[in-house]
């Protein structure tokens, strides 16, 4: 009976995961349609962008985010220029997904026109915005530039840049990783028995992640598919290399494969389940954050973690037990062989080297470690993490950033984005003055349901001059902005179309009489700045402008494209400071009850956070010096506080087990070299395959995610080479039995005192 359960039992594991996988797979195609670029649902949750995005609605048509059509020559537009341009409109009009065009919107200079294109609600931003770009490539007349720019050409730009998330991620992620395992177990067989096991935690993942969000229980955009699919590879597989190091250990100690597989098993089990627990709870504290689209990838991080260690403790030790001895060929080990020395004279290897260095100069390794951390930490001084402008988000060619510049020059920046206001309807001389009044605005409107534009004029041109209101929007005046830029980490970039199509431009309004919309004794009014929406003048104008009419109505509220980039911007440095001291207590909570002490868990908290401020450091170093980027989200600090410490802690955590393991037998001192030693090999390639994998972010052209990739890949080196293989084991040496107060070991046990 037991022979029947030890070759049963591992294939009803195996058929199930085969199973799992086989419904799961299907998920991958599915998981974009429950994805979402809904920009209500990655604002900041109590922001005063946020309510007014969710209110604006009310006062318009429905619609989707506004496209902005600029046609440019230098020379100034001739009359074919112009006829061309009315072709255009007409083209652009006829398109599926357009609710309406404004008509030609000429420049003061005369070298410029525009044109506004609200797009339908349920419009697919980037298709339609792809339409109308091949409409204005077609015949387009020599010396003419032409663009389409605004939200919709941004949210466009950003998809696009994201089209290689499922395809190109994943299969470059997957490439990296096998030529290393290869490298590593110089084996045909091995490295594709983990690369599977990460694959169907994969799958696994991807299915309850996909039913989850149809359900409405978690969000999904790109960003959150991206780094759900790096997380899921690079730690399945890091589990997957502690346990298979176990096994290969096990098989030279024990007579059959179901023996092995239970040594394997009960030296694994723990440090790879505190592993998991740490990263989990490390992403769960993402929930604390008020910005959704952190929020996001707190549960979605942790559901990929939960199937790591599922498919790491259940569906390699059957594939394993499979294969046996058969798996590591051609270097099988071997029943009764020898393990290899790690300690001694007889101790041979990298390894055995290291262990050396550090038992006899500990207090010099573990001091020239800290100051150089220390130095590469300094660089955190020139760190700019404030947020950076929507154009800059996309790395490489950027019609709309283009675009944007052209618009720039010839209209008033904010053209096509406009702020709003959301104010007493009684007090609606007042905000306009205030608004007016603002530096940096160039007109103000109203919106209203009942004008054929989408907006009325307001104050002193509400009394039919030709003053300053809208230029004939679409009809579409405070769009839904349901444009958001499909993978900002909730930073600067969110392309929302916040603003709808009115209030373009002062030029030539229409003079025509007529009220904003009054909902709930409130209206909405559209101020069209003077500078880019995304620029830094635009965002002063903005604050200005909320502290303008907060006198003249404190119960306004600002919204619009400039005030959601603030708002995410102010709560994303609010939230680094909340949620990293957090995570800090939490991760050294779950340290203290599996070593068993509270001075190795300070030492070990104390190295991860000298770690991180030495990768974010050099990272700014290199972000600033060698890549000229302009800056970095706020949020960019946070994810690579809250991926370095939880998966730099995984490699003490697999250290420091077996430190406590040996030091049990040995003696402290002893016990930090052999622990060293026996896991050098297994945490160093672990460390290099996530390393791997996340750098693997960088082939996806989207500025947040390259400084992502680049901080937590170098960061895991970092954690890999110098602080778990010198730092931390040269300062438990050091300590001695003091690292393991207040247990017994730290008590002097008679066996322990050599």
């Amino acid at each position: 009976m037991r022979r029947f359960l030890r070759i049963v039992l591992p294939a009803i594991v195996i058929l199930a995961w085969l199973a799992f996988a086989g419904v799961g797979g299907q998920a991958f195609g599915k998981i974009a349609n429950v994805s979402t670029n809904d920009q209500v649902s990655f604002l900041p949750a109590s922001a005063d962008a946020t309510k007014v995005q969710q209110e604006q609605s009310k006062f318009s048509k429905p619609a989707g985010a506004p496209a902005v059509i600029v046609v440019a020559r230098s020379s100034g537009l001739t009359a074919s220029d112009t006829h061309w341009v009315s072709s255009i409109r007409d083209a652009v009009s006829a398109q599926s997904g357009v609710q309406g065009v404004s008509p030609a919107i000429p420049s003061k200079d005369g070298q410029a026109v525009e044109l506004i294109a609200s797009l339908t609600p349920s419009a697919d931003t980037s298709t339609v915005v792809a339409a109308m770009r091949t409409d204005l490539a077609k015949q387009t007349p020599s010396g003419l530039t032409a663009a389409v720019t605004g939200p919709a050409g941004f949210t466009a730009d950003l998809t696009d840049a994201f089209a290689g998330i499922d395809g190109i991620l994943l299969g470059v992620a997957l490439l990296a990783v096998l030529v290393i395992l290869v490298i590593v177990y110089r084996s045909p067989l091995l490295p594709f028995l983990v690369l599977g096991t990460a694959m169907f935690a994969l799958t696994g993942a991807i299915l309850v992640v996909y039913e989850l969000a149809k359900a409405g229980v978690v969000t999904v955009n790109g960003q959150v598919q991206g780094i759900l699919s790096i997380l899921v590879i690079g730690a399945a597989t890091d589990y997957a290399l502690l346990y298979t190091a176990r096994y290969r250990e096990a098989l030279r100690d024990a007579r059959t494969g179901w023996e092995a597989t239970k040594i394997a098993l009960r030296g694994s089990f723990e440090p790879i389940l505190a592993s998991g627990g740490t990263v989990i709870a490390g992403v769960l504290c993402l929930l604390l954050s008020d910005l959704n689209s952190n929020k996001a990838l707190g549960p979605v991080a942790a559901v990929g973690i939960v199937f790591s260690l599922l498919a790491a403790l259940t569906l390699l030790p059957a594939l394993l037990l499979a294969f046996r001895r058969a798996a590591f060929w051609p270097l099988r080990p071997t029943f009764g062989s020898k393990h290899p020395a790690v300690t001694g004279p007889e101790a041979r290897g990298l390894w055995a080297a290291v262990g050396r260095l550090v038992s006899r100069h500990f207090r010099i390794v573990w001091v020239v470690c800290t100051i150089a951390l220390l130095a590469g930490a300094s660089g955190l001084f020139g760190l700019r993490a404030n947020g950076v402008q929507q154009s800059d988000l996309v790395i490489g060619h950027s019609q709309a950033r283009d675009g944007q510049a052209v618009l720039a020059k010839h209209f008033p920046g904010g053209s096509g984005s406009p702020a709003l206001i959301l104010g007493n309807a009684n007090k609606l001389d007042a905000l306009v003055a205030a608004a007016k009044q603002t530096k940096g605005i160039d007109s103000v409107v109203g919106v209203s349901k009942d004008s054929p534009t989408g907006t009325v004029p307001v104050g002193a041109s509400a009394s039919g001059s030709s003053g300053s209101g809208s230029a004939g929007g679409a009809g579409s005046a405070g769009g839904s902005g349901s444009a958001s830029g499909s993978g900002s980490a909730g930073g600067s970039g969110s392309a929302a179309g916040a603003g709808g199509s009115g209030g373009a431009s002062g030029a030539g309004g229409s003079g025509m009489s007529g009220s904003p919309t009054v909902v709930n004794g409130q209206v909405l009014l559209q101020a069209t700045l003077s500078k880019p929406a995304d620029s830094p003048a635009a965002e002063q104008t903005v604050r200005d402008l909320r502290t303008a009419v907060a006198r003249a109505d404190p119960g306004a509220k600002v919204g619009g494209v400039t005030a959601i980039a603030i708002d995410t911007n102010d709560t994303g440095i609010r939230d680094r400071s909340v949620i990293i001291p957090v995570v800090l207590a939490v991760i050294l909570v779950i340290l203290m009850l599996l070593l068993r002490s509270i001075v190795a868990p300070l030492v070990l908290i104390g190295s991860v956070i000298l770690s991180f401020g030495a990768a974010l450091g050099v990272g700014a170093l290199v972000f600033d010096g060698v890549f000229h980027f302009p800056g970095a989200d706020p949020s960019v600090p946070l994810y690579g506080f809250v991926f370095l410490v939880a998966l730099g802690v995984d490699y003490n955590i697999f250290l420091m087990t077996r430190v406590r393991e040996e030091t049990l037998l040995h003696g402290p001192r002893e016990g930090v070299i052999r622990g060293l030693g026996l896991t050098g090999g297994v945490i160093t390639s672990a460390g290099v395959v996530l390393a791997a994998t996340f750098a693997a972010l960088a082939v996806i052209p989207i500025l947040f995610l390259v400084q992502i990739a680049f901080i937590v890949a170098f960061g895991v080196l970092l954690d890999t080479i110098v602080v778990r293989s010198l730092l931390v084991p040269a300062v438990i040496y050091d300590l001695n039995r003091r690292a393991w107060w207040p247990s017994r070991i730290s008590r002097g046990h008679p066996a322990h005192e050599g």
